[in-house]
């Protein structure tokens, strides 16, 4: 199947849609803690979805895990918890930066480290991509995409100046420039990994298409070895540590389970798909303050609804879930800079987070600079992704 950089473009929309909708259906979970519907849903993200679509669209997927040279396996391992460390270090930025200068310096970091090091870690950056005009194309989409991604950011900044002094502290209540840049920095590059992952999966799609693998499905194998280490194992132990303190275990059995702990409110997650606000929100130095603030028990009279919980959470995190299913498939499509998927994976989840937040009335009263800020953001983002399929496409039909 030849490549194509338009279809692959939307593809990684779909992903884009896919990631930056995800949440929606957490929005419908009642009466549990944080811990038990992320957990919840994270069963299907990292492990139930990946198994059974790789099982479904891949030929003998076990067969060509056992068969994979083990490097590649260890390396998709190591990056992949990599990433799930990136991921829970971003709440850390947030405590520090707050939320939009936090999002603005680690999805830039993000963006840039997973577009731009595989190529450099190959040694083809000068002379595939700095020394052709399609690669020259596609380093302008980079550029313009984090461009939209700092005016991302100045739009959230200008948001949080309209909003109260007490909304203001409550926002970032530990602000630190110097360790905040630190932890966004080792989050950024953290974050990138997954892209390494997949790069470093390169042999086990190599084994499942001499299977008889499709190409488009070539890349579901490696999301099975990369989140069940980067998203399974390091959101598990976080989420278990929390269920034991909060005593918020018995969710999972009991309808009337309620345990003592943090707000049940829910919160949407952020680009690069970790808990940020809440792992702020349930660390231990925040502990203190929780108990002093804890709200009463509920009634043991309210139950929870325990199928439709279950059946959200499904829902979400199968959909957290097909942002890399999609990614997977628009990667086929870019030809030999495959690299500036990651590019355009990013700029599609900051496009769709931005319009469900205006959807949901989130931008509502933050300005008329937040919403021009915002506006040149997103047609930023829109842009970058049309000038890296563009440059793809040049790459395709360079002599």
């Amino acid at each position: 199947m030849a490549a194509n950089p338009a279809i692959g473009v939307v593809y990684h929309w779909l992903g884009g849609l896919a990631s930056g909708s995800f949440y929606v259906p957490y929005k419908g979970v009642k009466r549990w803690a944080w811990e038990t519907y992320w957990l919840a849903g994270g069963f299907f993200s990292w492990i139930i979805a990946p198994w059974i679509l790789g099982l479904v669209m891949t030929k003998d997927l076990l067969a060509v895990l056992h068969e994979a040279p083990a490097s590649a396996i260890l390396w998709a391992f190591f990056f992949g918890l990599l990433w799930g460390v990136g991921g829970l270090t971003f709440g850390l930025t947030m405590r520090y930066l707050g939320l939009s200068l936090g999002m603005a310096v680690v999805l830039g970091l993000c963006a840039a480290f997973g577009t731009l090091m595989p190529p450099i870690f190959r040694g083809v950056f000068l002379s595939e991509v700095v020394g052709t005009t399609s690669g020259r194309i596609i380093l302008l989409g980079i550029a313009v995409c984090l461009a939209g991604i700092t005016a991302a950011g100045l739009a959230g900044i200008s948001k949080e100046r309209v909003m109260s002094p007490e909304q203001q502290k409550a926002a970032i209540k530990e602000f630190d420039l110097r360790k905040g840049i630190g932890v966004a920095v080792l989050s950024g590059v953290m974050s990138a990994c997954f892209a390494y992952g997949l790069a470093a999966g390169d042999p086990i799609k190599t084994l499942t298409l001499q299977h008889g693998t499709a190409t488009l499905w070539q890349g579901l194998p490696v999301l099975v070895v990369v989140l069940i280490i980067g998203g399974f194992t390091t959101n598990f132990i976080w989420c278990l540590i929390l269920l034991i303190r909060n005593k918020t275990g018995g969710q999972f059995f009991n309808s009337r389970s309620v345990g003592r702990g943090p707000s049940q409110e829910v919160v949407i997650e952020t680009a690069v798909d970790a808990p940020s606000r809440e792992i702020v929100e349930h660390s231990s130095f925040q502990r203190a303050v929780q108990v002093l603030e804890a709200p009463p028990a509920q009634e043991p009279s309210e139950r929870a609804p325990m199928l439709r919980n279950y059946l959200l959470c499904a829902l979400a995190g199968t959909t957290w879930y097909f942002q890399f299913f999609f990614y997977t498939m628009g990667e086929t499509q870019m030809g030999r800079y495959k690299f500036s998927s990651w590019t355009l994976h990013m700029a599609s989840i900051i496009i769709f987070s931005s319009l469900w937040g205006i959807g949901f009335k989130e931008w509502k009263g933050a300005g008329r600079r937040a919403g021009q800020l915002l506006a040149l953001a997103l047609f930023l983002l829109v842009g970058s992704t049309v000038i890296v399929g563009y440059g793809n496409y040049l790459g395709l039909t360079a002599k």
